[in-house]
Parts: C-alpha cells; structure tokens; sequence
C-alpha cells in the first residue's frame, strides 16, 4: 500500500475482518454463528468504514469494536444459559443481564442491543441509561513534579520524554499522540505551537527544546519507506505511526500513569481557561469539557463566546467628566 502497488485500506478494519473469521469459527451454536455474522457485516463493519472515511480507525477503537463482538457473543449464551433466545428476551432479561455484569460490560452490549431491537429480533424494551465513571486524577503536586522529571531528567528515553510532556500538559491520548505530524509543530516568531486543535496550543520553551530534539533524532527512520516520514513517532512498519500500546508500555515503565495523568491535565486545563476554549484547542468534546469544568468547581460556567477583545459596534468610552 505504501508503494502503491495494492489499493489502501485502514489497516485496522483489515485486522478486524481477520480477527472476525476466527471468532466465528470459535462459536459452537451455528444460531449464534449466524446472528453475530449478521450483526458484524450489517452494522459493526459499515460504521467502521464510515468511520475510517473521516479519520484513520486507531487500534484502542478497533479492540473496542471487537469487544462489543465479544460481549454479543457472550450474550447470546447467557441466554441459552437460562434457557432464552433473542425472541423470547424482554425487559427482564434485559435488566438481569445489567444486574449481573461491570460497567463496561453493560455499556458495550448497548450497541448490539440496539441493533437487535431495530432488526426486531427481541421483544419491544428500554436500556437503562449509560454511566461512566471517570478515572480519579493524579494530585496536582504529583503532575508537576512527573512534568518537571520529563523536562529535566536526560537520563530518560527520549521519545518517553516527549510523549509523557504532552501527556501531562495537554491531556492527549496515547492513539491521538501518536498521530501527531511534523506539520503539527510550527513557530511564530519565538514561539512554538502544537496543533491539537484550533487555535494550536503555545508550548514552553522546556518541551519545544526536547520536540526539536526528537525530530532530529527520531527512531525508525532508517527503512525506505519510512525515511521521508512525517510521523511525530514513526512506528516500524512501512509508514505507519507507532503503535499506542507500544508508547503506553514505555511510559508505565517510568511510572507516568497516563490515564490518571491525562484526566488531571484536562480539570487543571478547565480551571484556569473557558471550557469551550479548552474543548477547541484540545480537541475534546464541549460537553465534556463542561461537565468537567462542573465538577471541579470551575468559575467559567457564565462565560460568553466570541471575541472579547473587540468593543462592540457603535461603543465609545466615556471620559472623565462624561455624565
């Protein structure tokens, strides 16, 4: 695909396809067979290719949509398990399955679910809301200490450096860090700005040294496919970024818990901006970032949007005197 000689695909969905042929052929009930066949090229593989048409699937969505596979499959045995099928499951059966199984469980069976009742192969029923609960974040103190070891300590990896620092101050995913380009670093003037959103994000004088060093001394680069790359964190393969698993295994190492470190990155980013103007600049969904501004006491609940520069037309201050 790199070479042009094959047609490009998201490598992802292929993985996915693959990853399905053998899950198929592991269910004993050829009824079961049938119905996740149904349910895989029907509704999980056009969402998938819809999605891959706006922006490449990463390999945490892919695993995601696996599990949904894996928790279909896993429903219709529960069922027969209790002697039901999917015609015979109700509002009951639906409310036993929430009552028996963890939080991600329930949230990844909705889409099945929903599909099942839009193909009316279960009786007329209601899921229960979705909750999500968010991870705890890391202490503040905790944050900027890791941040200050990242900046200061040269006796770690590069490319751990780098990526944990974006992590920490921009509260960026792995699978969205590892997508960043050489053309979401640019200058103007003296400083330096990441693009993660718009507008793109100043950056400290600190982290743009360890980026400009990294660019210059990226790894993997050294293959001929890979040697004009514009990959941040260029992966082996031919072209394609590094893997997240791969970033996330190196930073868990150095003990930069990423998860925690992201969510305490965001609440600090909603405590001192705007919540719509962090949701832009870092690429998070407004709602999001409202809701956490909400919960970490935010004072930016009655900001308006626009430009607050500008003076509004027809205005004129008032000088000294004016009545």
């Amino acid at each position: 695909m790199s070479c042009g000689i094959l047609p490009a695909i998201d490598k992802q969905i292929c993985s996915f396809e693959r990853w399905l042929i053998g899950h198929l052929a592991d269910i004993p009930d050829p009824d079961h067979a049938q119905v996740i066949r149904r349910f895989a090229t029907w509704e999980v593989l056009p969402r998938l290719r819809t999605r891959a048409e706006r922006k490449p699937i990463t390999p945490a969505a892919r695993r995601h949509i696996e599990d949904q596979v894996k928790h279909a499959t896993a429903f219709l045995g529960w069922l027969a398990d209790r002697d039901h099928t999917l015609a015979t499951c109700g509002q009951t059966g639906i409310y036993a399955w929430h009552a028996e199984h963890y939080e991600y469980a329930r949230n990844t069976i909705r889409s099945f679910l929903l599909w099942c009742s839009a193909s009316k192969l279960t009786r007329p029923f209601r899921l229960p809301p979705v909750r999500i609960s968010r991870a705890t974040p890391m202490p503040q103190t905790e944050r900027l200490e890791l941040i200050g070891r990242l900046l200061t300590d040269a006796s770690l990896p590069l490319r751990a450096r780098v990526a944990g620092s974006i992590v920490l101050f921009y509260a960026q995913p792995l699978s969205r860090i590892v997508r960043l380009t050489l053309d979401d670093i640019s200058r103007a003037g003296q400083q330096t700005l990441l693009r993660l959103g718009e507008p793109p994000s100043p950056v400290p004088d600190p982290l743009a040294e360890l980026l400009f060093r990294w660019i210059d001394s990226r790894d993997n680069m050294n293959t001929a496919t890979n040697h004009a790359c514009r990959w941040l964190f260029p992966g082996r393969r031919a072209r394609q970024p590094l893997h997240p698993d791969v970033l996330a295994a190196l930073l868990n190492d150095l003990g930069i818990p990423t998860t925690a470190g992201r969510t305490a990155a965001i609440r600090q980013q909603v405590l001192e901006m705007p919540a719509p103007v962090v949701a832009e600049a870092l690429s998070y969904h407004r709602v999001t970032t409202a809701k956490l501004a909400s919960e970490a006491g935010g004072t930016w609940s009655r900001y308006a949007s626009g430009d607050h520069w500008r003076s509004p037309s027809g205005w004129t201050p008032r000088r000294p005197g004016d009545g």
